[in-house]
């Protein structure tokens, strides 16, 4: 795990487990046992490298949530910032979390260009608990020290060169370089140069920042103790705040939260990995199609280009294909601004990888066809019949329906096992989940396909089954139906938008329905309304407010009065309420938050159960990365069913059967729920005995 070796009165310390050199027991060692040999054997300096691809990329995430085994990360620190020679961390690719906290040790620290440093703890609902928070400001400064243990995010090499976290910046070898370096400081005759020597720098208004980061965390924990933690090193000294440090990351060890975004890291990282697929090849693909030019069909034609696919979209005439050109061009300028492409490469883009057009013959070598047009049968009913008569053999034809039946869009073609679902969410070059419908003919390898799209697109894969709304939209279905009955009964939707943006949503529902166009769930209610059951309450006030222009963000006017950015409860909407309470003699009744966040979260975690019931979803780690990517779902809940586990399934049915008492025919609890209840089981162990 760790090689030792001594060169001509250098010891260098081999880190060699790879893939990412990760912090394991074995090599935490490894470090204390060279460390110790290279003073044994009179060394004059320690050179620590990493073979491979990286230095050490962090933690081993073999070892989260077990107990620690020794010697713990802290004790090996200690050790290599109180070695009596240099010490001389020479890095690469990516130094994370405990990685740079090792070389924060060091006593001198160099980085080839590229190489990324950070500390992510926060994201994993932690903080650094290696001296991180005690070092870091004493090189960097508090301002700087706070940003990047805040937010979790890294820095480049350059960068961290200018903050004063490293001391060089070479091309080369991470080998070579050390050793230079480390002949050149003992020619000089240099000492070594422990961090917690630097007395703490300025002191900034620690209170102001954590009240900052307290308004934007939306109650997660972690980058508020943060702060805490770094504002110890301003007053106590090295070694209390080094305890005190400690003392923060075991509370935040013991939290909810933490087990939450642990889940929600690895639950990310197995979402995509399907037993289904296990030996299945994707089909080649270089040339995507794009069908419709609108926000959601330029969003995924953009997409498409950034990965570096050749793109063909389709529109209906020659104004609304220039208009489409126009947002994709929108779109790419956007990314050059934000650094992700160059200028040339946005104008290769456009001149050379992007054509715009109205003939459907120009599809006729598209490798993948994605219809992203108007939600209504009609209309993709007789897109995809051209597209069958135009299509090579083997294309895949994929619809961005969002609730039509996959099957039925499927089986106007002679290739149903060609057809496939990819439900973008918009932007769609930017939102990161894609749901891979599964049909009931599709093909695996076009699955297959589907999955190798959404890794080369950046985008994380859920794979879903045919049913109104697959996963996502259905289960927001059912959570804002709960809502809307609360509504009628007596809660305010300013009310509950704001219990859920306190539970930890960006937006609450109404809020959310402003922004998406309230004429889409109009148009939604319309299309349910043959097939409702006689017993469902669905609300007409969200109809008025459509009916008199009102579309939400749009139109300036929803639930909300929009000036800009700025927002303001909408008047009108308690008087329509009121109105229709009146109409239907409901008698209004008040609910406390408490009560509302029950009642949403049951909703949402009943309806979750029978999706993963129904095989809609195969796992309920599914269903939490796709509320977590593309619901804007609290992130350091892990998702609704790992939520729901943390706090008792036998608390969430509870609720469920009370809630049953008043409406039964809505509040009917999932089969898959009430047989966990009964066998004292998680969905979690769903997870694992699938092998994730």
């Amino acid at each position: 795990m760790v090689q030792y070796e001594l060169d001509d009165g250098v010891a260098v310390l081999a880190a060699d487990n790879p893939p990412v050199n990760a912090l394991g027991a074995a090599v935490r060692q490894g470090l204390r046992d060279g460390i110790a040999r290279a003073v044994a054997d009179g060394a004059q300096a320690v050179v620590i490298y990493g073979e491979g691809k990286t230095w050490f990329a962090g933690a081993d995430i073999r070892e989260f949530g077990k107990q620690p085994v020794d010697p713990i990360l802290p004790a090996v620190c200690d050790q290599i910032e109180a070695c009596p020679i240099p010490v001389i961390a020479a890095m690469h690719g990516t130094v994370l979390g405990g990685g740079l906290e090792v070389a924060l040790a060091c006593h001198y620290r160099l980085a080839v260009p590229g190489t990324r440093l950070g500390l992510p703890e926060v994201t994993l609902g932690i903080i650094p608990g290696a001296g991180g928070t005690q070092r870091l400001p004493r090189l960097t400064g508090y301002a700087n020290a706070i940003a990047m243990i805040t937010s979790g995010k890294p820095v480049m090499a350059d960068e961290a060169l200018t903050m004063g976290i490293i001391d060089r910046v070479e091309e080369g070898a991470p080998r070579a370089l050390g050793l230079a370096y480390a002949r050149a400081l003992i020619s000089e005759g240099a000492a070594p140069r422990p961090v917690r020597d630097i007395a703490p720098p300025e002191p900034v208004d620690f209170a102001a920042a954590k009240a900052g980061f307290a308004k934007a965390a939306r109650g997660q924990l972690s980058p508020v103790t943060a702060v805490d933690a770094i504002a110890a090193s301003a007053r106590m000294t090295f070694d209390d705040g080094l305890a005190e440090e400690r003392r923060l990351f075991q509370t935040l060890m013991q939290t909810d939260q933490r087990k939450g975004l642990i889940h929600a890291f690895f639950a990310e990282r197995q979402v995509s990995k399907l037993p289904e697929l296990e030996g299945v090849s994707p089909r080649a693909f270089d040339r995507i199609g794009v069908i419709g030019g609108g926000t959601m069909g330029a969003g995924i034609a953009t997409a498409a280009l950034l990965a570096r696919l050749q793109v063909t979209l389709i529109e209906q005439s020659d104004d609304a294909a220039a208009a489409a050109r126009t947002r994709i061009a929108g779109n790419l300028s956007g990314a050059v601004k934000r650094g992700k492409i160059s200028l040339d490469a946005y104008d290769r883009l456009m001149a050379e990888a992007l054509q715009v057009g109205t003939d459907y013959d120009a599809l006729a070598t598209a490798d993948v066809i994605i219809e992203a047009a108007f939600e209504d049968f009609a209309v993709k009913r007789d897109i995809f019949t051209r597209l069958d008569q135009v299509a090579r053999p083997g294309a895949i034809l994929a619809s961005n329906t969002s609730y039509l039946d996959l099957d039925a869009i499927a089986d106007v073609t002679d290739r149903p096992k060609d057809v496939i679902g990819l439900h973008f969410f918009s932007p769609a070059h930017v939102m990161r989940l894609l749901e891979v419908v599964v049909g009931e003919k599709t093909a695996p390898d076009v699955v297959a396909t589907g999955f190798a799209l959404a890794k080369r697109l950046g985008k994380t894969a859920v794979r879903a089954g045919v049913c109104d709304g697959f996963i996502g939209n259905r289960i927001l279905s059912s959570y804002r139906t709960a809502a809307d009955h609360m509504v009628l009964d007596g809660a305010s939707p300013f009310q509950i938008d704001r219990v859920m943006e306190e539970f930890g949503f960006a937006m609450g529902p109404f809020a959310v329905a402003d922004l998406a166009g309230l004429d889409i769930g109009w148009a939604n209610r319309r299309r349910l309304a043959p097939t409702r059951h006689p017993k469902e309450r669905v609300p007409t006030y969200p109809d008025r407010l459509c009916e008199q222009g009102h579309f939400g963000q749009k139109t300036g006017r929803g639930y909300y009065v929009y000036d800009g950015r700025n927002k303001v409860e909408n008047p009108d909407v308690v008087g329509l309420i009121d109105a229709e309470r009146a109409a239907l003699r409901i008698t209004p009744r008040a609910f406390d938050d408490a009560e509302i966040l029950r009642r949403y979260m049951a909703a949402m975690v009943n309806e979750a159960a029978k999706v993963v019931g129904e095989g809609i979803a195969r796992r309920s780690l599914d269903v939490d990365v796709t509320l977590l990517l593309g619901y804007g779902f609290p992130r350091y809940h892990g998702g609704p069913m790992k939520w729901a586990d943390l706090q008792g399934l036998d608390t969430i049915l509870a609720d469920i059967n009370v809630f049953a008492q008043d409406d039964a025919h809505f509040w009917q609890p999932a089969s898959l729920l009430e047989q966990l209840v009964a066998d004292g089981r998680e969905f979690d162990d769903l997870n694992k005995e699938t092998g994730a």
